[in-house]
């Protein structure tokens, strides 16, 4: 095979300026078309979420690529959660007992910018924009653009054609739209849309609230959350249904009934955030939902990667990361069977699915935790009990969330299910007076790892361990 095989890639986002960069490195002739402008030199206001969680899959990929330390660079470390009850007060909740394992807080355009630059050093690498992708032949393997600045059409063919554009991807609509196989398509939304807002800085640039967490103000029905950013401000989003509840997106229309609702369940935020009330009727309310279809792929010609393959709700913090680690699941398989796309393709999928799936329900779950277990007293305990066994045995134990976001050995699927089964076995064990947490720590982790076992089997028996 030569490595001169033109690959064309549908969306510059951060999956697609990955992909481009790791087959420019391969040495595959690479273009990227890209329907936004290009935002190092425009300021896009998407109201896509500023800064996002960035973890361990995620800079798995980062390494792949050789630019780990790039990256490392625009992060601000977040160790746990600093939990907001409604008198304001707080309580911080580590994310694991071993202190090397952290999330971080990342700049969205940042990250996507540094990508895009180390993409484009391969003179094999070109990346073009306000092109937008109007559809895809997948049995030619061409697409159609449009451009937006001379408003003229164009079809590019190229050998392989993969779609990193997003959960909106015109590529799983052509798929859709083309019936020339069976494609399955589901698309769910949750009741609740979520909202940017900000907290910003001191007028000396510092950080109003403690920098390194993400602030969580749990309201069972709903949740505001915060992540830093570089400049002393935190990025904050609002969680709330549309139509349900007191208070929604449908009748927060006037100013002075925002700052009730604030001043009523999230009093200590609203004290940050003399701007409320401008962000929040400037930013867009949006919505919150989750894409599965299936296959991802048409024979060797094409293949949806990244949202455009998954699109997931964003409570665990995975979705970019389930992005960089499919780009390194493919490349591995891409190792292997290097020559034969169909074959790629098929092995990828069949590999990748399974966990994609599992961290979209892993994400719906999180939500409910986030804005609502989190503040009960078996949950704090259970979670307690967990960070002491990661500190005593960090070779012995780890927690779902821990298994999820730090154990880049594993797959989502094997996370979520070992991890649902110790939560299982802890919560039963507390509840029916089983665990005594005076007992000596070695014995209270051999009894959850027995009780554990034993859900592990059951779900085997019942066929849910596979």
């Amino acid at each position: 095979m030569t490595k001169q095989q033109n690959i064309l890639i549908i969306g510059a986002g951060l999956c697609g300026s990955l992909l481009a960069l790791r087959m420019g490195q391969r040495g595959y002739n690479v273009s990227v078309c890209e329907k936004r402008p290009d935002l190092r030199k425009v300021n896009l206001d998407s109201g896509r979420s500023i800064n996002l969680a960035f973890s361990d899959r995620g800079n798995k990929a980062m390494k792949l690529v050789g630019i780990e330390d790039k990256v490392k660079a625009l992060c601000i470390p977040m160790n746990g959660r600093m939990l907001h009850d409604i008198e304001g007060n707080t309580v911080f909740a580590p994310y694991s007992g071993r202190e090397h394992e952290y999330i971080n807080s990342i700049s969205r355009d940042q990250l996507n910018a540094l990508l895009l630059d180390e993409a484009e050093k391969h003179k094999n690498v070109n990346v073009y924009f306000n092109k937008k992708c109007k559809s895809v032949d997948f049995e030619k393997t061409t697409a159609l653009f449009h451009d937006y600045e001379t408003k003229n059409e164009f079809i590019e063919d190229a050998d392989v054609i993969i779609a990193t554009d997003g959960a909106g991807s015109i590529m799983r609509q052509s798929y859709y739209l083309g019936k020339k196989f069976l494609f399955s398509f589901s698309q769910e939304y949750l009741t609740h849309g979520y909202k940017e807002l900000s907290i910003l800085p001191t007028k000396k640039g510092d950080y109003k609230a403690y920098k390194n967490a993400l602030h969580i103000w749990g309201r069972e029905a709903f949740m505001l959350i915060a992540l830093p950013n570089l400049d002393g401000s935190f990025t904050v989003t609002l969680f709330l249904s549309y139509a349900d509840g007191e208070y929604n997106f449908n009748n927060l229309i006037t100013k002075e009934r925002v700052i009730e609702f604030f001043n009523k369940y999230f009093k200590d935020a609203l004290n940050l955030m003399p701007n409320l009330a401008d962000d929040f009727f400037k930013n867009p309310t949006s919505p919150l939902g989750t894409v599965k279809c299936s296959p991802w792929h048409y024979k060797g010609n094409t293949l949806l990667m990244g949202d455009a393959a998954h699109a997931i709700v964003p409570f665990y913090g995975q979705g970019m990361n389930a992005s960089f680690e499919d780009v390194v699941e493919f490349d591995k398989v891409l190792e292997e069977h290097e020559g034969n796309w169909e074959t790629v393709f098929k092995i990828y999928e069949a590999s990748r699915k399974k966990d994609t799936d599992a961290i979209a329900e892993l994400a719906i779950d999180n939500f409910h935790e986030m804005k609502g277990h989190v503040n009960q007293a078996v949950f704090r305990e259970k979670r307690n009990l967990e960070m002491t066994l990661e500190k005593h045995f960090p070779n012995e134990y780890s927690s779902k969330y821990s298994l999820v976001t730090f154990n880049v050995n594993i797959g989502y699927r094997e996370a979520m299910l070992q991890g649902r089964a110790q939560d299982k076995a802890i919560l039963n064990m507390l509840s029916d007076g089983k665990l005594d947490l005076k007992d000596d720590l070695k014995t209270i982790l051999e009894k959850v790892k027995t009780a554990t076992n034993a859900i592990l089997e059951d779900d085997r028996i019942a066929g849910l361990k596979q």
